[in-house]
This record gives structure tokens, sequence and C-alpha cells, in this order.
């Protein structure tokens, strides 16, 4: 037994009336992933880890391949700002054919602090493509930090 066909009223088969409307948007994905690489270096927000001591908020940037003198770490009031430009060129000579590519992108990240620090309170440093940023807390906030008692049991209760 054979079933009716949706677009014919003849046994033929009948080209799908939507092929060359899929071929478009699928050219169209493409073109646009053949064009990633280039859009994700130097990408917008790098990968970065904060952590908090008692003294100190720590805070380190993946930044492979970016030089010290194109990453710039600002403060403003309690604002930590790390921006800056990734530039990479590379060149390949083989046998008959000669390939130069070169990409560029900015990057920016910025976080708010729970206090705003004091005046050199804050070090950068570079270290193989990781950014390691200290801000010193102010001597009140390391001061007013409280570790909690955790209980057992339910509220109200004692144990």
């Amino acid at each position: 037994m054979q079933f009716p066909s949706l677009w014919s009223q003849s046994d033929r088969p009948v080209a799908d009336p939507f092929k060359s409307i899929r071929r478009e948007v699928e050219d169209m994905f493409r073109a646009f992933d053949r064009n990633l690489p280039a859009l994700s270096i130097g990408a917008a927000a790098p990968s970065i880890n904060v952590a908090e001591t008692a003294e100190a908020i720590e805070v380190t940037a993946e930044l492979p391949g970016v030089e010290e003198k194109d990453i710039k770490v600002s403060l403003e009031s309690n604002r930590l700002t790390i921006s800056g430009e990734k530039k990479e060129e590379s060149k390949k000579d083989e046998k008959d054919w000669h390939v130069e590519e070169r990409s560029y992108g900015s990057f920016f990240r910025s976080m708010s602090l729970p206090f705003s620090p004091e005046e050199g309170a804050i070090e950068a440093h570079l270290d193989k493509g990781v950014l390691h940023v200290k801000v010193k807390k102010p001597a009140e906030v390391a001061k007013a930090a409280k570790t909690i008692e955790i209980k057992t049991g339910a509220p109200g209760s004692t144990s």
C-alpha cells in the first residue's frame, strides 16, 4: 500500500518546494560559522576568577597572547575594570604558497567591589597569559567581617 503524496496529485515525486529556501539558510549559517574564529579572537569578555580572602579581593583573568602594554586595569570608585586589545598575526610560507593572517579584538570586563579601595590598595601582575589583580580591603572592612556560627536542628529548637 502506498500513501498519497502531500505535494502532488500524481504518483511522481515532486521536488521539495522549500529546498531553495533551506539551501539559502544553510549557506547563510555556513558563512556565519566561517567568520566566527575571526570574531572570537580577543573575545569581548575574558574568563575570570574572583576570590575573597580576609584581607583582599583577588581577580585572575585569562589573557593568552596579550602583551602587558595592551592591557588596562582601572578603578573608579568601587568599579574594577580590565580592558585591552588582542592583536594576533601569523605568517606561513610553505612550498608554493604564502598565508598571512591578522586578527584584532578588544576585550572588557568590569565588576563592582563591595567596598571603595584606598589609594594604592591595588596591584596587578601579568604572568604567562594570566593577569593577577589584588585589591586590598580597607582596614574597617577587613575588621568588620564576622564568622557566623551554624547550629544544627530546626530554627527555634535547642540542640
